[in-house]
């Protein structure tokens, strides 16, 4: 093999790898690509998720709402339960100094 041999041999190589890199690349591109259905259905997802994170802050809210009424009632009802007691604590104390005065009454 002489040496101008040797330089066609290498440039055709050189060449056929050139070939080869690009066929392997535009294969790539074209697998790889992104159509625009694949980009419609994204656009479709991303409206999908942020409704969804709209109706996600909206149920958060109405529970924080929710939940600030319900402990309202609940302090509420505890209040009205305090109120009830000590009524009854000073209904059973004047019942029972009632008790006392009949009984002494009735013990002269």
């Amino acid at each position: 093999m002489n040496r101008t041999e040797f330089i066609v041999t290498t440039a055709i190589i050189l060449f056929v790898a050139f070939l080869l890199g690009w066929a392997v690349s535009w294969l790539m591109h074209r697998m790889t690509r992104v159509t625009q259905t694949d980009m419609n259905e994204l656009d479709s997802m991303a409206r999908n998720l942020h409704e969804a994170e709209e109706t996600r802050d909206q149920a958060l809210a109405y529970l924080e709402e929710r939940e600030a009424e319900l402990t309202g009632q609940l302090q509420q009802t505890h209040a009205e339960l305090r109120a009830a007691m000590d009524g009854l604590r000073d209904a059973r104390a004047e019942a029972e100094e009632l008790r006392r005065y009949i009984e002494k009454v009735n013990a002269r």
